[in-house]
Order: structure tokens, then C-alpha cells, then sequence
């Protein structure tokens, strides 16, 4: 199979890649560097099966159409993440976002090609479920927080995604990303977990943003792959959405605890109010945890790896980078 990854130097991707050349497939990455970086793909620099091209989803190259028009399977990947970046950029947010779907979908309902398309757990908004379904009403926040930009932007991505699936058959899957993590990832734009070991390992206090009270569930990048290859090969997949995450919950103060102590770390754990981590008024939701019965039914698929397990598995990468 040849795949096309766009956003395939991130963090997922370059994890994905890996995968996908490991069990014989061709791949090409697309990226723009913004985010994603060539050192994510250093172990398969190189490989006789890996493409690398340099273009931007958004404003996307002459050649951008035909290097898509090649892939037997998409994985949209490319997108503005974390909470960092869309509090203080939300039109470049809603611009990467949107616009780079409509730029990859356009393509691929051209030329019927398999299509997944990455979105986000942030869709669920403002529900106040304790675990979330794909079948649920979606509720989200008000556009003068530009907290919301992002998961409007990623639900607008998923609607685009269905209505080419009615309208013109695209054969498209749409999955929701909960809080996936592991080795690579960086903690620049507010990823919770990365920087919670980076300041342990330095010593320096962990920042617990809100109450600390709040849970979520933390998957490894590993899993989430395994999955993504699972639905890509799948054709009952086609015109669906999928939770993809771990449902085991912790609170946001219990994982400073937990990296603290893995890492043996004697750093403070403070609690910074919302308000000064981000903007004024900004608003998170106190539990965020998915149903997974839909691709559990599917493919029979679980997370495998433990919370211990991953939290051990970035102490030991950032350690190697020290």
C-alpha cells in the first residue's frame, strides 16, 4: 500500500510512518516543518520506501495534487494543535484547520481515494458527560473565547468529511484523538504530559493549570497508530467516527504526582489559575474520557500500554535528550 501522511514529521505521524514501513508499505510524508520536525523521521532517514516532501496543506504546492493523487490511503494528520497555540493564534487555527482539509478532501473525493482524517476529543465542547460517545449532541463554547476556535474548526473538518461521503461516496473515516502521548512529543504549545517531565526532570515546579482537579486519559502514541492501521484497512469503517483513546481517568494533579514520582523528582507541584495559564474567561471541561464500544466492536481494539508505561517512556526519551 502507499500511504501519504500529511503532517507525517509530527509527533503522530513520524510515529506512524515508522509503523507502516516496518510492515512493508510506501509512504510520503508531507509536511511543513512548523511544527513537525526532520529529526522525528531520523531513524527511517533514508529508507527506500520513504518519500519526504516539503509542502504546506493550507497553500499547497503545483505538485501538492499529484503527490496526493498517488497514495492508495490518506492520513490527514496536519493540523494547529495544542491549547497554547489556538489561545493566542485562532486564525491561524481556523485557517490551518479548515482550510488544509478542504485542500486534502478536494483530491481525494476527486479521485475516490481512502481518506482519515484526524480529528479532536475537543468536539464534545461543554458536555458535561464523564464519558464521551460519538453519537452524543456536541456542545460548544462561545466564539469570543478563542478557547473553541480549535474544536470548531476540527468538528467543521468532520462535517465536511460526511457530507462528501453522502454526496460524492468518499470513502472517508473520521477518528477523535484523546489525549494521545509518548516519545516526541513536545510540550512547547501546552501538552500537559511532556511538560510536566521536562520541569520535573529539571527540577523546577510542575504548573497544574485550573483546579487540578479536572480528568482526562492519556493514550500512547503507540496504541493510537495500531489503531489508525486498523480503520485505514477496514472498509466498514468508511463514513464513521471513532473514538480512539484510553479510558482509564486521572486527574491532572494526580499525574504531576505520578511523573514526579517515576521520575524521581523532588519538584513542587502549583497550581496556576486558567485565567494567567491562558486568557481571561477561558474554559475547560472538568472530565474528558471516551466510549470506545465502536472501535472496540470493529476491530477489537484496546490501548495496551499502561499510564506508567507511557510516563516511563517520555522520562526515558527526555532523559536521552538532556
Amino acid at each position: 500500500m502507499r500511504y501519504v501522511i500529511t503532517g507525517g514529521a509530527g509527533f503522530i505521524g513520524s510515529h506512524l510512518t515508522e509503523a507502516l514501513l516496518r510492515q512493508g508499505d510506501e509512504v510520503v510524508v508531507v509536511d511543513n516543518f512548523s511544527t513537525g520536525s526532520r529529526a522525528n523521521l531520523a531513524a527511517v532517514a533514508g529508507h527506500p520506501h520513504l518519500t519526504v516532501a516539503e509542502d504546506d496543506v493550507v497553500t499547497p504546492s503545483p505538485v501538492f495534487s499529484g503527490i496526493l493523487r498517488s497514495a492508495d490511503v490518506i492520513v490527514h494528520l496536519a493540523a494547529a494543535v495544542g491549547v497554547e497555540l489556538v489561545v493566542h493564534d485562532p486564525v491561524r487555527t481556523i485557517e490551518t484547520n479548515v482550510r488544509g482539509t478542504e485542500n486534502v478532501l478536494s483530491v481525494a473525493v476527486d479521485n475516490r481515494i481512502r481518506v482519515i482524517v484526524a480529528s479532536t476529543s475537543e468536539v464534545y465542547g461543554k458536555s458535561t458527560r464523564e464519558y464521551f460517545s460519538e453519537r452524543d449532541d456536541l456542545l460548544i463554547g462561545p466564539p469570543t473565547h478563542s478557547r473553541w476556535a480549535y474544536a470548531c474548526s476540527k468538528l467543521l473538518d468532520e462535517f465536511y468529511v460526511m457530507a462528501h461521503h453522502r454526496s460524492h461516496q468518499l470513502p472517508g473515516t473520521v477518528v477523535r484523538f484523546f489525549n494521545t502521548v509518548g516519545p516526541r512529543q513536545i510540550g512547547r504549545y501546552g501538552m500537559v504530559l511532556p511538560r510536566f517531565v521536562e520541569r520535573a526532570l529539571r527540577g523546577q515546579p510542575l504548573e497544574v493549570y485550573g483546579s487540578g482537579e479536572q480528568t482526562r486519559c492519556f493514550c500512547h502514541v503507540k496504541d493510537v497508530v495500531r489503531a489508525l492501521i486498523g480503520l485505514a484497512g477496514e472498509p466498514a469503517a468508511v463514513g464513521r467516527i471513532f473514538n480512539i483513546g484510553s479510558n482509564r481517568r486521572i486527574s491532572i494533579r494526580a499525574l504531576a504526582e505520578l511523573v514526579r514520582e517515576r521520575a524521581g523528582s523532588s519538584s513542587q507541584i502549583v497550581t496556576i489559575p486558567y485565567d494567567q495559564a491562558y486568557e481571561k474567561g477561558f474554559e475547560d471541561m472538568l472530565h474528558r474520557a471516551p466510549e470506545l464500544t465502536a472501535i472496540r466492536e470493529l476491530l477489537g481494539w484496546e490501548a495496551e500500554c499502561s499510564l506508567e508505561q507511557i510516563v516511563d517512556d517520555v522520562i526515558a526519551e527526555k532523559r536521552a535528550k538532556r
